[in-house]
């Protein structure tokens, strides 16, 4: 039996969203890495399963790349709006909220969390300047967004070499479930913005990430808000006031519909 999907992106970062609402299906993370594997599956950054959910329009439930599920996506988050038309979307790291704005879509992520149990960190620190460091990139900022992540601000985006370091801060003992990692420059009031995805690797956008960095930007005097983050696929805009959610405005794009057979991927 074939099952429906739809293909969509976020400034580059690429999903497959798959509609278990009227029609549950039961996903693993073996099918999810043989889905979003981009050689022998349809190929995508991250898995998307839409579900009935009690306490918002729809339940989203995010897979990365490497078949691991994840509590929060900010572009996916967006495509989910402009797809469904959902005001309100549940997540594993909270329910956010959406709506069209101007041709692009707004979504309102999660309070950001900064302590290092919210985090999470394996032991306690200051999560303002993390007492770590790998070769050129130390004491960085760890910001919750409804996903984990770490932000370096540094004076040269382009000397860093994140396909090299992104492994092994990902998976760096003091994050028990991994953590993303974020390399920014400021100039200019604005933000030039590169990622390691946690599951996924460099990434052309990362909703979270821009929204984690911005925070953290803003909270450290660094720009005001709202203030513009440029990643290689695209910018958003990431405003946000101490005490309130993340709000982040962007593109959600529609590639194409397909049908796909779960049962050849061992579903």
């Amino acid at each position: 039996m074939t099952r429906p999907f739809h293909k969509m992106h976020g400034l580059g970062n690429d999903f497959v969203i798959l509609d278990g609402r009227s029609e549950p299906l039961t996903m693993s993370p073996a099918l999810a890495k043989a889905l979003a594997d981009r050689r022998f599956g349809i190929g995508c950054d991250q898995l998307i399963v839409l579900e009935a959910s009690s306490q918002a329009d729809v339940r989203m439930r995010i897979w990365n790349h490497d078949g691991g599920e994840v509590q929060s996506c900010g572009n996916a988050s967006r495509c989910v709006v402009a797809l469904t038309g959902a005001s309100s979307i549940e997540t594993a790291g909270g329910v956010i909220h959406g709506g069209s704005l101007d041709g692009q879509v707004q979504v309102d992520l999660v309070e950001p969390r900064f302590a290092w149990d919210e985090i999470p960190i394996t032991y306690p620190m200051d999560t303002a300047a993390v007492p770590m460091g790998w070769g050129p990139l130390e004491k960085p900022m760890a910001v919750n967004v409804g996903n984990p992540h770490l932000i370096f601000f540094v004076d040269d985006l382009a000397s860093i070499d994140l396909g090299r370091l992104g492994p092994s801060i990902e998976h760096d003992p003091a994050f028990p479930e991994r953590i993303n990692v974020n390399v920014a420059e400021v100039k200019d009031g604005a933000i030039t913005l590169r990622t390691w995805e946690r599951g996924a690797g460099l990434t052309l956008a990362c909703g979270t990430g821009a929204c984690a960095t911005a925070v953290a930007a803003i909270k450290s005097k660094r720009v005001t808000s709202p203030v513009k983050v440029t990643m290689p696929g695209g910018t958003l805009t990431v405003s946000w006031t101490p005490g309130e959610p993340v709000r982040m405005i962007g593109d959600a794009t529609y590639v194409f519909k397909g049908e796909i057979e779960l049962e050849r991927f061992g579903a």
